[in-house]
């Protein structure tokens, strides 16, 4: 028997809702100042670290191959078909983000609206309906 932490998932998976909207309404109105470009920011740290921290749980948990970056997260979890295999792309290209994001925020382009900003609602929320479905068929 695997102990997967289901609590910690859902924690993490229970802000997708509000980030996703976060995400829409700042392509929706993107105008290139310096609080929007700042949001844009912190909410697509904010999804890199919900979806790494969600791998890394079902990894551990279900005893998966051990990820050796971001990237292999994606990989592992996509090889277990957690999620449907179109998601595999722009999750790569959102953990890639990681390090502009948190090391070289100093050249980050914030009047610039990311073209990931507008696509991520809808794959961060499949993600997380993929998820839950992947424990419930996992019977967790």
């Amino acid at each position: 028997m695997y102990y997967v932490n289901r609590s910690q998932i859902d924690e993490r998976l229970a802000g997708v809702p509000e980030l996703a909207d976060c995400l829409r309404q700042l392509a929706a109105s993107w105008s290139k100042d310096a609080l929007q470009g700042l949001a844009q920011e912190r909410a697509l740290h904010l999804a890199i670290e919900t979806v790494t921290d969600v791998g890394s749980c079902l990894i551990d948990g279900f005893m998966m191959r051990d990820a050796s970056s971001y990237e292999d997260i994606i990989e592992v979890i996509s090889g277990e078909r957690v999620f449907p295999e179109e998601l595999e792309a722009p999750l790569r290209e959102l953990v890639r983000l990681r390090k502009p994001l948190v090391q070289e925020y100093y050249v980050w382009q914030r009047s610039e609206l990311h073209p990931l900003t507008p696509r991520l609602p809808e794959v961060l929320t499949v993600f997380s309906q993929s998820v839950r479905q992947y424990l419930n068929e996992q019977q967790l």
